[in-house]
């Protein structure tokens, strides 16, 4: 927060951070309405005293709102509600958080809330709210009902993919066009046309894919998991119909996080940065964690209001914990042509050997590189179109036009799409041979 600006009822040490960050906060803490299989979160009740209240207190939620804008360069602050299922802290909730930000952000400030949520609580009373007060949200649907319902029912067993496009309704109904995210599970995975087809039928703008690798008790990997060859030939059947037909249609962030990356920016998404640690978890009573992957004893960073949101996302620990994504890389992933996109996948899910017998690999290692592997060739021409001026769309026109929808090519002598100002052949394409 710079110098001079003025912010009242400051909770916890104020220390500014030197880059933006987020937190996703969970004010029903773990609790949820449905019972995913795949779900990583649910067991953190077990965090907790079998007594407790999965409810943030206003005391609680005020120390939050006020720590976060202080601790925030701005002039916008991006407040993240997730869970569980956020929405179980009802609506009065939070109607009680845009009270306090309207409260506590200084003259000209702006805070932009987002919400993740499974949609089967929504109806007209939270709609009406959230485009009111402009909230962005992303809805959870794992594709059409016999996907979906296979792996999300109700507490009681009941499926939920009916409830879940009622709350599509709802939002669209007032406005507000949501982000969807599916998880490629071994179910969803092994559907990738159905899913897709689902999708584009029901006019979703923004989507993604976010896989699922879930652990047993004993350390293996759960039969719900994606396994990586899974993954790959999900994403690339994907790819390939999006890349021919649906450029501008549908925004799938897979894909154009990627797109972003081969044309030599930082990624947005932590899993595909270079380091991580600038996503923090703050459960319902406000206990703060590294990561919401890592919700565990071993990373909690503090407490609010004791501890300022800004110390703690710059504090030794945490700097420690986002730099160990990249310097805890295996030499098999360190030599990989597609390291710059990749950067060794989430910390999470490095429980694997490397191909060379080295411990600490992604277990989805095989399934990224062969997805890198075959968008390559695409996403290079996609950034030399880019660069000269061009429309990415126009890719789908010039696949078209070629022998049989074949790969758009860079001649050897050209200069490579990375703009490195080298030749592709003694650049990209040597890297891949």
């Amino acid at each position: 927060m710079p110098a001079g600006t003025e912010l009242r009822g400051v909770a916890g040490p104020m220390a500014v951070a030197s880059e933006p960050f987020m937190v996703m906060a969970k004010p029903a803490g773990p609790q949820c309405n449905l019972d995913c299989t795949y779900c990583y979160y649910l067991e953190k009740e077990r965090l907790f005293p079998k007594a407790s209240r999965y409810r943030m207190s206003e005391e609680t939620l005020r120390a939050y709102i006020s720590s976060f804008i202080s601790s925030s360069p701005g002039p916008i602050v991006h407040f993240g509600w997730h869970g569980g299922e956020p929405t179980m802290a009802g609506l009065d909730f939070y109607r009680k958080v845009v009270s306090i930000q309207e409260e506590l952000l200084p003259v000209g400030w702006t805070a932009l809330n987002n919400l993740q949520t499974n949609g089967t609580l929504l109806d007209d009373r939270w709609g009406s709210f959230l485009a009111r007060h402009r909230f962005s949200v992303g809805l959870s649907i794992d594709g059409p009902a016999f996907t979906h319902d296979a792996s999300r029912p109700d507490k009681a067993g009941h499926p939920t993919h009916e409830r879940a496009m009622r709350g599509l309704g709802v939002l669209r109904s007032h406005g507000i066009d949501p982000d969807v995210l599916c998880t490629l599970n071994s179910v969803t995975a092994a559907h990738p046309d159905e899913v897709y087809d689902f999708f584009l039928s029901e006019s979703v703008r923004w989507l993604q894919f976010l896989p699922v690798l879930k652990r047993e008790d004993d350390g293996s990997i759960s039969p719900l998991s994606v396994s990586p060859q899974a993954m790959a030939e999900f994403l690339n059947r994907i790819f390939d119909r999006w890349v021919r037909n649906d450029v501008g249609r549908i925004g799938i962030q897979n894909f154009l996080e990627s797109l972003l990356v081969f044309s030599g920016q930082p990624a947005n998404l932590c899993v595909m940065a270079e380091t991580c640690g600038r996503v923090l978890a703050m459960e319902h009573d406000g206990s703060v964690y590294s990561c919401d992957h890592f919700v565990l004893p071993g990373h909690r960073l503090g407490t609010l209001p004791n501890d300022g949101l800004g110390t703690l996302v710059e504090s030794p620990t945490q700097l420690s914990f986002g730099l160990s994504k990249k310097e805890s890389l295996t030499a098999y992933c360190r030599a990989c042509p597609y390291l710059f996109a990749c950067n060794g996948g989430c910390p999470k899910d490095r429980s694997a050997v490397s191909p060379d017998g080295e411990p600490g690999h992604n277990q989805l290692c095989e399934g990224y590189r062969s997805f890198f592997e075959h968008i390559d060739p695409y996403l290079r021409r996609m950034v030399a179109i880019m660069r000269s001026g061009g429309k990415i769309t126009s890719i789908m026109s010039e696949l078209a036009g070629g022998q049989g929808g074949g790969v758009p090519v860079v001649g050897r002598n050209e200069p490579c799409p990375c703009g490195s100002g080298k030749k592709y052949k003694n650049c990209h394409l040597r890297a891949r041979s």
